[in-house]
């Protein structure tokens, strides 16, 4: 198993070294939104705008139709 047990080794070396840059990751956006939060922005509109920017544009587009017919439904808008 010395062969196997130095190949798994590795493999969690590398997952904990990239657990490390995600945590470092975490920590800079953190850092960003409280800037912007800083600057009078609203983290939570600003997310939710990430959100939606990862989307497709046609899911989006459909998303935003049924979210705009439940509340016309609800008496919302």
């Amino acid at each position: 198993m010395g062969a196997n047990a130095e190949e798994l080794r590795r493999f969690i070396e590398r997952v904990e070294h990239l657990e490390e840059e995600k945590a470092s990751l975490a920590d800079d956006i953190k850092d960003v939104m409280a800037e912007a939060q800083g600057r009078g922005f609203d983290k939570k509109t600003i997310r939710a705008v990430i959100k939606l920017r990862k989307q497709d544009p046609d899911e989006r587009q459909e998303a935003e139709a049924i979210l705009e017919l439940y509340m016309q439904a609800l008496g919302m808008i």
